[in-house]
């Protein structure tokens, strides 16, 4: 492939390589598919021939030492319906012309290691792997459609604009991975609709410098721990794992990189397919500038597997698929401003742990009362702990609702009385019984007012003799039985009066009755300050 013909061509090339040869030169379309659909499916069962086929040597020939264009035109690689046989090595090189490669055949692998390319395309292709850590692209990374038989990888490739995976189909590598993209930066964004994997899809410290879409998306990984292991991941605006609106057209032309972007998160009623991940997810430790988008998502989990969001940091997270029916998800020392959820998207007990976890508003969609706000805490706190109940109590005063956020701290007494000793926890039912821990000042009350008709009532019936026959007050039933329940209050009847026998002791019970039903008043008052 040294020596050229007197037309300027390689000596060898075969005929369907001339055109393409040819097609370079002026930038046009290489077109050697049959023009019929089940013939033309690169991903079918029909062999495609010597007519159809072009050298991966050719192929990297052009590439990184091409011909001039033909004056006028721009030098660019676009082929259709083209087998490539060998293996296409391309590490390492420069690759100047735009290429995009729309309905072709790989015999072999792809290898694009450390190399740099303007945009790159590569459309409904069938791909046995693509080996591409370390590419640099200027433009576009384009994989939509595709088929690859063993993974991709992007470890730390820095894509210039966007990358587009939606409608891939990726099967997983010897090491179980179906795109391993660590420490991979995309600029724009990364756009994955529909995309199916059956592998890990490990994006550690991977970049996104817009919106990561992956609508409709279905990952599967139920033979490893994760199906989407993306630990310290940033996305400069919004995380979308959401169903798809399947009401518009699906594959485009095939002309062109089909439109990307367009299937929206579907509304009520629309045609749709949920966000499925069949495998544990991973999030730790990311960063998403605008939100996380969980809207419709299925999961399918082992009892090992974890939907995993520990210290994540987000402005809203959208919490709102299908609570899984296996696994746990961890919100741990997540940090978020607004939490929209539903009542059914959290699993239950034993499935969710949300020590730590901080929000400042709660918008939840659909019916989510109090009661069922308050099991999810129960059921995220199998072992008592103070601060998940603090900050909904916290959340609820800070947006006006003064009582359900003591309902919240009244709830947290009462999980806390099941660990105390025997003697706190008669204390505790006592005070939740009297005056329930002080969190309804009208219970108190009410006890006051029977409490002080009982003693009235019942010191109606007695004149006592005074205690200085010559420096007493008039004997008022109703006033010494006040003044007995009122601590510290002095009324002048108390210590006025000489009682005996079984007088003693009913005067004795409203003074104790007094002092109980004022130390519990005083202490749920002095909660409410402090929370206050």
């Amino acid at each position: 492939m040294t020596e050229a013909s007197p037309e300027g061509y390689p000596a060898d090339l075969s005929a369907s390589e001339r055109r393409m040869w040819d097609a370079y030169r002026t930038g046009s379309v290489c077109d050697l598919s049959a023009r019929a659909a089940d013939v033309d499916d690169p991903h079918g069962d029909h062999v495609w021939g010597s007519g159809r086929s072009v050298r991966a040597g050719v192929v990297a020939l052009l590439l990184l030492h091409g011909p001039p264009p033909v004056p006028g035109r721009v030098a660019s690689l676009k082929l259709r319906g083209v087998r490539i046989t060998g293996r296409l090595d391309l590490s390492g090189g420069t690759v100047a012309p735009y290429v995009e490669l729309q309905s072709c055949r790989f015999d072999s692998e792809i290898q694009l290691s450390e190399a740099r390319f303007g945009t790159l395309r590569l459309v409904n292709c069938a791909i046995p792997r693509l080996e591409a850590a370390r590419l640099h692209t200027e433009g576009d990374l384009h994989v939509p459609r595709c088929r690859v038989a063993r993974g991709i990888r992007l470890t730390d490739a820095q894509i210039g604009t966007d990358l587009l995976v939606s409608q891939a189909v990726v099967q997983r590598d010897n090491k179980g991975r179906a795109i391993a993209a660590d420490g991979m930066s995309v600029a724009q964004d990364f756009q994955g609709e529909l995309l199916e994997t059956y592998g890990e899809v490990s994006l550690r410290g991977a970049k996104v410098g817009v919106s990561m879409n992956l609508r409709g998306a279905r990952l599967r990984n139920p033979s490893g721990r994760h199906a989407l292991n993306a630990p310290q991941l940033t996305v400069e605006r919004t995380l979308y794992l959401t169903s798809i609106a399947m009401d518009y057209g699906r594959g485009g032309s095939g002309s062109s990189t089909p439109p990307y972007g367009l299937g929206q998160t579907p509304t009520r009623g629309q045609r749709a397919q949920p966000f499925e991940c069949r495998g544990g997810l991973r999030l730790d430790d990311g960063r998403f500038g605008d939100a996380i988008d969980f809207y419709g998502a299925r999961f399918q989990l082992t009892d090992e597997q974890e939907i995993s969001l520990r210290r994540i940091q987000t402005p809203e997270f959208r919490f709102v698929g299908e609570g899984p029916e296996r696994g746990r998800v961890v919100v741990s020392g997540a940090k978020v401003v607004k939490l929209v959820d539903t009542s059914t998207s959290w699993p239950g007990p034993g499935g969710v742990s949300i020590e730590g976890f901080e929000y400042e508003n709660l918008a939840p969609r659909g019916h989510f009362p109090l009661s069922r706000r308050l099991a999810w805490l129960e059921a995220a706190t199998p072992e008592y702990s103070p601060g998940p109940y603090e900050r909904l109590a916290a959340v609820l005063r800070a947006s006006g609702e003064d009582a359900d956020a003591r309902e919240v701290l009244l709830a947290k007494q009462r999980r806390r009385r099941a660990t105390l000793p025997p003697g706190p926890k008669a204390w505790g039912y006592l005070q939740d019984w009297t005056v329930v821990y002080g969190y309804r000042p009208g219970r108190a009350a009410l006890w006051m007012a029977v409490l002080w008709a009982a003693g009235a009532l019942l010191f109606s019936q007695l004149d006592p003799p005074a205690i200085k026959p010559d420096e007493h007050p008039e004997w008022s039933a109703p006033l010494y039985a006040l003044d007995l329940l009122l601590p510290v209050i002095d009324l002048g009847q108390q210590g006025q009066w000489k009682l005996a026998g079984g007088w003693q002791w009913g005067a004795a019970g409203l003074v104790v009755m007094g002092w109980i039903l004022a130390t519990t008043v005083a202490a749920g008052a002095s909660r409410l300050l402090r929370r206050g």
